[in-house]
Formats: structure tokens, C-alpha cells, sequence
């Protein structure tokens, strides 16, 4: 994977992170509601590794959601105050023939005056 600048959230790296997570953990998988919590933890866990490795100036926030497939509607909605030239969000939707996941990635950046501060 080839990644942006370090200084701005970067909606595309992050996507790319989150399916890779999503996709690894839940596959073709069906649908358990006793696997479901472990499943949210596995897929959380790894996005925030992997956006951890990244190595930016940014406290991330992760939400996901796993909702059976049965015809029920689901809405979502989200407001932040922030400085929007260098946080970000991204909402990732993926889903299978038995489930809906909504994955959210917030990126708050974190102002250092001095870039030695971060070692």
C-alpha cells in the first residue's frame, strides 16, 4: 500500500485499512450473534493497529457496528467540532449475503510544536 502525507487524514489510507480488516476477519462469514462481539473486537483492533503504524500525528477513534441482514432499516449520524483542514472522519459500509457493517474511523490530529516530541 502506498500512503499520503503524514500531516492530514487521509480518507483513502484509511478505507484501505478498514476493509483489509473487515474482509480478513469476516470473509464469507455468516452471520452468529455469539461471534459477533469478538468479530467488532477483532476488526477495531486491527484498524487501530494498522492505523497506528501509519506513525501520524493523529488519536483515532474506532466504531463498528455488525447488524444481522433481516430487512431491518438502520440510520446513523454523527457532528463533530474540529478543525476540519487536518481531522477527518471515514465511514466505511460493507456487507454479505447474512450481514451489514458499518465501520467509522475518527482522526483527530495532534498539535506538536516539535516533531522530536513524537520519539
Amino acid at each position: 500500500m502506498e500512503f499520503q502525507a503524514d500531516d492530514v487524514f487521509s480518507q483513502e489510507d484509511v478505507d484501505s485499512i478498514v476493509k483489509q480488516a473487515i474482509t480478513s476477519c469476516l470473509g464469507d462469514v455468516v452471520y452468529a450473534q455469539k461471534k459477533v462481539n469478538d468479530q467488532i473486537n477483532t476488526i477495531v483492533d486491527s484498524c487501530l493497529k494498522e492505523l497506528q503504524s501509519l506513525n501520524r500525528p493523529f488519536k483515532y477513534i474506532v466504531t463498528c457496528v455488525i447488524m444481522q441482514k433481516n430487512g431491518a432499516g438502520m440510520s446513523t449520524a454523527a457532528s463533530m467540532f474540529w478543525d476540519s483542514s487536518k481531522d477527518g472522519r471515514c465511514v466505511v459500509p460493507w456487507s454479505n449475503k447474512t450481514m451489514h457493517v458499518i465501520v467509522t474511523v475518527y482522526g483527530c490530529a495532534v498539535n506538536i510544536d516539535n516533531a522530536a516530541e513524537l520519539d
